[in-house]
């Protein structure tokens, strides 16, 4: 599985080690990603998410089934049927 949060969209991103020498070189920014089971009241189900912390936040506020909505509204949703 890649390394994608699947309501946020968010994946890893590239940057600079920078040495006391002040030398670069090339590193990965990962995303703090969880795998988290989640309960949607609505449809009477589970679902299994690979989720960033960031979006577990967000869920933790508006609710599963919220967020979800949103998420789908602003087109960030991945390989998740609503």
């Amino acid at each position: 599985m890649s390394r994608v949060c699947q309501l946020t969209g968010k994946r890893p991103i590239t940057g600079n080690n920078v040495s006391h020498s002040n030398r670069k070189t090339k590193r990965r920014f990962l995303p703090n990603l969880h795998k988290k089971r989640f309960y949607i009241q609505e449809k009477d189900e589970w679902i299994t998410l690979k989720v960033s912390s960031a979006a577990l936040r967000n869920i933790n506020k508006l609710g599963i089934y919220e967020y979800m909505k949103k998420c789908e509204k602003k087109g960030t949703l991945t390989g998740i049927k609503l």
